[in-house]
């Protein structure tokens, strides 16, 4: 049911995150639980094809992969997702110097 790529030349923690804090994202597959989501059944879907949600967190996986927490608004699951499993919603423009609030 896993498809882990256990390949020495797939390491995404070369560079950056693909996606950012609060960007607004796609599933571009049906993601079923594996297990690791709790109070639902191993095989349960999770997360629609087409669903839309926001990332909340960043982590990674296997000292390989980034591993994007997604909040879904709709189904209401916060679900752990990879890249390859996510497309970008809208074009996104990433902030490089957010301003600083005012000091009095």
């Amino acid at each position: 049911m896993s498809r882990i790529v256990r390949d020495s030349d797939v390491v995404e923690l070369n560079g950056p995150p693909v996606f950012s804090f609060g960007q607004r994202l796609r599933a571009n597959r049906v993601i079923r639980n594996d297990g690791t989501y709790r109070g639902k059944d191993i095989g349960d879907v999770l997360v629609q094809k087409g669903e839309v949600g926001y990332v909340v967190s960043i982590g990674t996986f296997l000292q390989q992969f980034y591993i994007y927490g997604v909040e879904f608004l709709g189904s209401g699951h916060r679900v752990g997702m990879k890249r390859s499993e996510l497309e970008p919603v809208d074009s996104y423009e990433e902030v490089d110097d957010l301003p600083l609030p005012e000091e009095s």
